[in-house]
Order: structure tokens, then C-alpha cells, then sequence
């Protein structure tokens, strides 16, 4: 933890207009200026902080800085007076536990149930990575090593040293392991494997929703779909496979190929998803099943599972028997 050393408040009006001083340890050397201190000062606009850069009130070591500037162990770091929100105020994340898939002194790997997001924001108080937190306040470190869609269960990782999360960070950038998921679809799915491979792009609704479609101005992504099972014709189980990691990547992909997930309130239907729901189950059938990744630390293979939710395991049964 860095560790913190504070001036007189430059302000008289509120106790949170205060300078810090913070000194970087191990756990924070590796991350860039702006990251840290997102993180740092919780609540802070971005665009406060970067003016903050730029005008060279954040200083390093008493010198000014490029928010690209990556912290070195033992580094100094002046953060000027933000007026930060009350600290009092805020509601606090509650404790909580989640099914361990796997873990040791580099990684934990969680069952995350849908409905619940991974870290706050977007009108959400607090998500996964806050309750971990509280429900380990002596750990050191915990960071989320990649995000799942808060209506999207499964395999979670969480990276305990920050050499685990840059390790796994570049790994993904290089495309090494296997994310692999479970959807079910409208539709009779076809073909036993198949590459999508449509741009994506995002974008904000008239209401600031954030929303991704397929654009050929938009970013690469491949999909590889497998074909599990089919129910009547009417519905089809796949396996999804992650080739690239966009936001919203396989939801999209599903159904500009006229499969859209069961339950997807962004792109499916609502006529089907009030079917269901009606029918008892109320959430978007997308689940991150198996995860097939190198160690960060030991470079062994790590081969890991998370069943289908009981709810999910219940309607294929269902749909078996009307088949």
C-alpha cells in the first residue's frame, strides 16, 4: 500500500481539499500516472485529473509528468487538492464470497452468478472486485484480470500480485489460452463450427447507453462457434470461443448472425425474453464455462471449469423434453 503523508488543507471549506503526498511500493510500480490515480481518487471526474496532469499539479519525484508515465517502485507522487466526495457518504461495499474455482498466491478464480456486476460504476454502487475486497481486507492486492457483462456467469479472474496481472494482461494481448462460453440462441444453428469474424464498433444511444454493432469502421473480433445441441428448431446451445476480446463481442456477433442469446435485454428480443421470464427464468443464458490459460507465474496450464447454473441446467432439461 502506498504509503500516504498529507499537508495543511490548502482549502478551509472542506476536509477533503487536502495535498498528499503518496509513496509508490511494489504493488503500484508498473502502473501508469492516470490509472493510479483514477483509482486513487475515486469519485474525481477524468477530466479533472488529466487537467491535473497536464497543468503540472501532479508532480513525480517534484517534477512534472505525461499521464503515460509508468510508476517505479519508491516514486514520489504529489496529488493536488481535488474536491473528493465525502468518504462518510458513500455507501460501503458489503463482504461477500463467491464459489472458488481456483486459487493460490498469484490468482483467484471465481463462479460470478449473474446479475452481479464486477466493480461499480454506471449506477452501480459497488460490484464483485469491492466485495472481495471487504471480505479481505488484509489482502494486499486484488484486481480484475479481464470483465464479464454483469448478466454474464462464470469463470472470473482476479489477480493477488500486481506481476500476475501485467503477466496475464499481456497474454491476452497476445491471444494465449482459451476463454470459452456457453449460450443459448433463437434459432436452429447450422453449422458445426464456424468463424465469425464481423468489426465491431462501439457507441452511445440518445441516452447514453453504451452499445456495440457491427461496422466495418470498427475493431476486429473473431468468434468461433460450435454447435452443442439443438431444441425443435427452435433453439440451439453453443460454445463460443473468444478470439479477441470486445466489449460485447459474442452477444454481438450472435445476433447480427440472426442468433441473438436468450435473455439479452440489449440484443435480443423482448417477446422472448418475456417468454422466459414468464417461464421462471429471468437472466441473459451467456456463461463463461472453461477457461484454458498458462500460469502467470509457473507457465503450466491451467485448465479450469464452472458448470452451467442451476437455472440454466433446468431450462435446457425443459426444452429437451418439449424437443
Amino acid at each position: 500500500m502506498p504509503v500516504l503523508s498529507m499537508r495543511k488543507p490548502e482549502s478551509s471549506q472542506t476536509m477533503n481539499m487536502v495535498v498528499q503526498t503518496l509513496q509508490i511500493g511494489a504493488e503500484q510500480a508498473g502502473q501508469r500516472i492516470d490509472n493510479f490515480l483514477l483509482k486513487t481518487c475515486k469519485g474525481v471526474p477524468k477530466s479533472h485529473i488529466y487537467k491535473a496532469i497536464r497543468s503540472g499539479q501532479v508532480r513525480v519525484n517534484k517534477g512534472r509528468c505525461q499521464a503515460e508515465y509508468r510508476l517505479l517502485e519508491g516514486d514520489s507522487v504529489r496529488v493536488p487538492p481535488f474536491r473528493m466526495p465525502n468518504r462518510d457518504t458513500r455507501p460501503r461495499a458489503p463482504a461477500a464470497s463467491f464459489p472458488i474455482v481456483y486459487e493460490d498466491d498469484a490468482l483467484l478464480v471465481i463462479d460470478k452468478p449473474a446479475g452481479v456486476a464486477v466493480h461499480g460504476g454506471s449506477g452501480v454502487s459497488f460490484g464483485v472486485i469491492e466485495q472481495l475486497r471487504a471480505a479481505r481486507p488484509d489482502a494486499r492486492f486484488l484486481e480484475l484480470a479481464h470483465r464479464l457483462d454483469r448478466e454474464t456467469s462464470g469463470l472470473l479472474i482476479i489477480a493477488k500480485k500486481r506481476s500476475a496481472l501485467v503477466a496475464l494482461h499481456q497474454m491476452m494481448r497476445e491471444g494465449k489460452g482459451r476463454k470459452r462460453y456457453q449460450a443459448l440462441v433463437e434459432g436452429d444453428w447450422q453449422n458445426d463450427r464456424q468463424h465469425l469474424r464481423q468489426p465491431l464498433l462501439k457507441w452511445l444511444t440518445s441516452s447514453g447507453e453504451r452499445r456495440v454493432k457491427v461496422d466495418p469502421l470498427g475493431k476486429p473480433a473473431h468468434t468461433i462457434i460450435n454447435l452443442m445441441q439443438r431444441y425443435a428448431g427452435r433453439f440451439s446451445l453453443v460454445e463460443a470461443e473468444l478470439k479477441t476480446g470486445r466489449t460485447h463481442q459474442i452477444r454481438v456477433h450472435l445476433a447480427a448472425s440472426g442468433y441473438p442469446i436468450v435473455g439479452d435485454d440489449k440484443y435480443g428480443h423482448d417477446e422472448v425474453r418475456a417468454l422466459f421470464s414468464r417461464r421462471g427464468f429471468g437472466r441473459m443464458f451467456l456463461h463463461a464455462w472453461r477457461l484454458d490459460i498458462p500460469h502467470p507465474a509457473s507457465d503450466e496450464i491451467l485448465r479450469l471449469e464452472a458448470a452451467l447454473p442451476p437455472a440454466c441446467q433446468a431450462l435446457l432439461k425443459e426444452l429437451e423434453q418439449m424437443s
